[in-house]
C-alpha cells in the first residue's frame, strides 16, 4: 500500500460503515461487498472494482454520498476516483498496520480472524441477503410444500429435486426461501459455492461481460459454482440473448449435478417469449407453487412480525389487519409496520379506532378491493352480455350457453387484469390454472377463426376498459 502519511483508509472503513446503515442489506451486500480500497495521496482516495459494471453503477449511484461523508468525516475536500483491479489486487488490500497487528494477536486468534475474513467473503461473493432463514418464515397450508423442498434442496443439494422452479405472486415469500435455501447452505456445508442473483443481475453482468469482451470471465462466474439461484426468471422474457447463455449455463449445472434453483411471478407455461428448449429445462424439475396466506397464517405471521419487532398489539387490531389485508405477506408486514412506527414515535399504545384510520388508506387494502372488483366486474358485464348469472358463470355447468361465456370471461380476466392463471382459476369457483389457460387457448383461437366472436369478444373488451378508466 502506497497511502504514505495520507491513509483515509480508517475514513473509509467508517464511510462504508454509515452506508450500511442507511441502504436496504441486499443493496449494501451487492454493491459494497464488490468495493475495496486500494490507496490513497493527499486529497485522494482510489477505489477499487471487480467490473467496469460494478464501478459505473457504483458512480451513478453512490460517488456523491461517498465523497460526501469521506469529506466530513476527514474535514478535507477529497477526490474519490475508481479503476478496475484484479482479483488479487482487491484480496490484497487491507487496513495500514496489518502486519503489526498480525504480529500482536495470538496465533489461535489469528486463525480465527483469517477464518472469519474468508467467511465474510464467501458471503460476499454469494450476494446472499444473511436475514432470510428458514427459521423466520412462517409455514401454512399455502406454503408447506416449497417450504418442505426447499429445506429438503437445502439438506442435501444436487442428489434431489434438481432443477426446482418456486413460482407465486407478489410478496409471498419466494426470495425468502431462495435465500433460506442459499444460506442454510453456506452454513452448514461452506465448502460448496453457492451464487444468487436476480434475473436481472444476471442479464446485466451478461451484457457488461460482452462489452468489456470477458465472455469467458463471466462464463465460469455462473458455471463453476455448486448451487446457482436466480429470482424473478420473468424478467428474461423477450431476451433472446441472456435466455440463449442461461441455457447453456444451465445444461453446463445439470451434467454436473449442480443445484439450480429459480424463482417466478407465475408458472412457466404463462411466460411469453421464453424459448421452448429454455421453458423445458425449468420444468424438468419439481415446480411448487405459494398460495396467499388464508387467515390462520396471516394471523401467524403478524404475531410473528410483532415479536422480531418487540412490540405488542391488541388482538381486535391484529384480526383487523388479517381480516382485510388478504393480498401477500409483504402487505401484512408493511400494515403492521405502520401501526408499530406510530405506537413508537408519539410513544401511545394504539388503539382499534386509531389503527382503521391508519390503514384505511394502504394501498394493500385500495389495491386488493380494487382487484376483487376487477374480476366480480368482467364475470358480471359478461354475464349481462349473454343473460346468464354470475354464480352460473362460476359454477359446474358445461352446456354451451353456459361454457363460452365462461371461457370468455377467463379470456378477458387474463387479458386486461394483472392477475395470475391461479388467482382468476380461485374466482371462477376455485378451478385449476389449466383450466384458464385452455379457456385463453380457445378464445384466441376462435377469434383468428369467427370475424363474428371476434368483434363480441373486443366489444366486451372496450365495455370493461371504459368501466376501469
Amino acid at each position: 500500500m502506497s497511502d504514505g502519511q495520507h491513509s483515509y483508509y480508517e475514513f473509509w472503513k467508517e464511510t462504508v460503515s454509515r452506508i450500511r446503515q442507511t441502504l436496504p442489506e441486499q443493496e449494501y451486500h451487492t454493491w459494497f461487498n464488490r468495493l475495496s480500497y486500494l490507496r490513497s495521496e493527499k486529497g485522494k482516495v482510489v477505489v477499487g472494482g471487480a467490473s467496469q459494471f460494478i464501478l459505473d453503477t457504483v458512480i451513478t449511484r453512490y460517488r456523491e454520498l461517498l465523497v460526501n461523508t469521506l469529506s466530513e468525516l476527514t474535514g478535507e475536500e477529497l477526490v474519490v476516483q475508481f479503476e478496475v483491479a484484479s482479483r488479487d489486487e482487491l484480496e490484497q488490500q487491507s487496513g495500514p498496520g496489518k502486519e503489526a497487528k498480525e504480529a500482536s494477536v495470538p496465533k489461535s486468534e489469528a486463525k480465527q480472524a483469517i477464518s472469519a475474513q474468508k467467511s465474510a467473503k464467501i458471503r460476499a461473493e454469494s450476494n446472499l441477503n444473511s436475514s432470510y432463514e428458514f427459521s423466520s418464515f412462517v409455514i401454512g397450508d399455502n406454503s408447506a410444500f416449497a417450504y418442505n423442498a426447499s429445506l429438503a434442496i437445502a439438506k442435501n443439494p444436487g442428489s434431489s429435486y434438481n432443477p426446482c422452479l418456486i413460482y407465486g405472486g407478489v410478496g409471498l415469500g419466494k426470495t425468502h426461501l431462495l435465500s433460506s435455501i442459499g444460506n442454510h447452505i453456506l452454513e452448514n456445508t461452506p465448502e460448496l459455492k453457492v451464487m444468487y442473483v436476480t434475473a436481472e443481475m444476471f442479464t446485466n453482468e451478461f451484457i457488461e461481460s460482452i462489452g468489456s469482451q470477458r465472455t469467458q470471465h463471466f462464463k465460469n462466474k455462473f458455471r463453476k459454482v455448486d448451487v446457482l439461484l436466480i429470482d424473478d426468471i420473468h424478467f428474461l422474457q423477450g431476451k433472446d440473448s441472456t435466455q440463449e447463455e442461461l441455457f447453456h449455463t444451465f445444461n453446463n449445472l445439470y451434467d454436473a449435478k449442480k443445484q439450480m434453483v429459480f424463482t417466478c411471478d407465475r408458472p412457466i407455461s404463462e411466460l411469453k417469449n421464453i424459448t421452448d428448449r429454455l421453458s423445458s429445462r425449468f420444468e424438468r424439475g419439481l415446480n411448487v407453487d405459494l398460495q396467499p396466506p388464508n387467515y390462520e397464517t396471516r394471523m401467524a405471521i403478524l404475531k410473528k412480525k410483532l415479536s422480531q419487532k418487540s412490540a405488542s398489539m391488541s388482538e381486535e387490531i391484529l384480526n383487523y389487519i388479517a381480516t382485510n389485508v388478504v393480498t401477500n405477506v409483504r402487505d401484512l408486514e408493511s400494515s403492521l409496520t405502520k401501526l408499530v412506527a406510530y405506537s413508537e414515535l408519539l410513544d401511545q399504545e394504539v388503539s382499534f379506532e386509531k389503527a382503521k384510520e391508519l390503514l384505511g388508506v394502504l394501498p394493500a387494502l385500495a389495491a386488493n378491493a380494487s382487484q376483487t372488483l376487477s374480476i366480480d366486474t368482467i364475470i358480471k358485464v359478461v354475464g349481462q352480455y349473454f343473460n346468464i348469472s354470475s354464480f352460473e358463470i362460476k359454477g359446474k355447468k358445461k352446456n354451451k350457453s353456459i361454457v363460452q361465456p365462461r371461457q370468455i370471461a377467463m379470456y378477458l380476466a387474463r387479458d386486461i387484469t394483472d392477475f395470475s392463471t391461479t388467482e382468476i382459476g380461485t374466482e371462477f369457483g376455485g378451478r385449476d390454472h389449466t383450466t384458464v389457460m385452455h379457456s385463453y387457448d380457445r378464445v384466441e383461437s376462435m377469434m383468428k377463426a369467427d370475424e363474428a366472436f371476434t368483434n363480441t369478444v373486443l366489444k366486451l373488451k372496450r365495455d370493461l376498459t371504459t368501466i376501469k378508466s
